[in-house]
């Protein structure tokens, strides 16, 4: 861990189409000493997302898509999958498939691609579609993202997948970025990580101190454990019931005698 920094807040910079709303949420309820400052990242994939990762209004960690050129400078956790789909005006003749039915590249043979275009972007490749012109293919959290009301979309079988991951660079690694990281992990606020923080607070607490025995002897045994040797306690005599009676010095006659 390097040397805790002084922050005002959490900055979580993100590309679009990810969704911070439960992750965010946690943040708040484990860390509300630490607001979180939330960063959409646009413009060219690789250059842009790894900019914001540096200079002096840099963000302390991006979500962001693989591949990323990240080399030595940059550590990486892969989250989850995103699948790619096909999107279409609904108008279109691939619409006749299925809402649960699966395209592959092949069906899209002889159809102008717009996602790729390198002068449009994924918004605006949807826009174009939307006119009942070409298709464009894209993660689908991107085709909800820029969804529009004459769009739809089928899943595509043998396009691979891309994987959203957390990014920030190496050897900065510190107690709040560890803690967004047990957040998006899954880590329960009583994992051993997530205790870390409080256990440190609670490292010494003040030892009980111990106080005289019981009935303030100091002896050993209290008045309970020293039965019949205080004041005006009775003595029980040595010898038992068998013992001499009371103002008479003589011992019980035994019956029968």
């Amino acid at each position: 861990m390097t040397t805790e920094p002084s922050r005002a807040s959490f900055r979580i910079g993100f590309v679009p189409g990810v969704t911070l709303s439960k992750w965010s949420r946690l943040w708040e309820e484990r860390r509300a000493d630490l607001p979180l400052d939330v960063v959409e990242v646009t413009g060219d994939a690789t250059g842009d997302v790894l900019d914001v990762l540096r200079g002096d209004d840099r963000v302390d960690m991006v979500l962001a898509r693989l591949p990323l050129a990240v080399g030595d400078d940059f550590s990486s956790i892969a989250l989850y999958e995103e699948r790619a789909v096909v999107c279409f005006g609904k108008e279109h003749p691939l619409a006749a498939a299925g809402k649960d039915d699966e395209l592959s590249l092949a069906d899209l043979s002889g159809e102008v691609r717009h996602d790729l275009d390198p002068a449009l972007d994924e918004a605006q490749a949807i826009e174009v579609v939307a006119t009942g012109s070409g298709v464009a293919v894209m993660p689908q959290s991107l085709a909800r993202l820029h969804g529009r009301s004459g769009v739809t979309h089928r899943f595509l079988s043998d396009v691979p997948t891309t994987t959203i991951a957390l990014v920030w660079p190496i050897g900065e690694l510190d107690n709040d970025i560890d803690d967004f990281i047990g957040v998006v992990r899954g880590r329960t606020r009583n994992s051993s990580r997530s205790r870390r923080r409080d256990d440190d607070a609670q490292e010494a607490p003040a030892a009980k101190a111990k106080g005289p025995g019981k009935g303030g002897g100091t002896g050993g045994k209290g008045a309970a454990g020293a039965r019949g040797s205080g004041p005006g306690q009775k003595k029980t005599s040595p010898g038992g019931r068998g013992g001499p009676q009371r103002g008479t010095g003589r011992s019980r006659p035994r019956r029968g005698r």
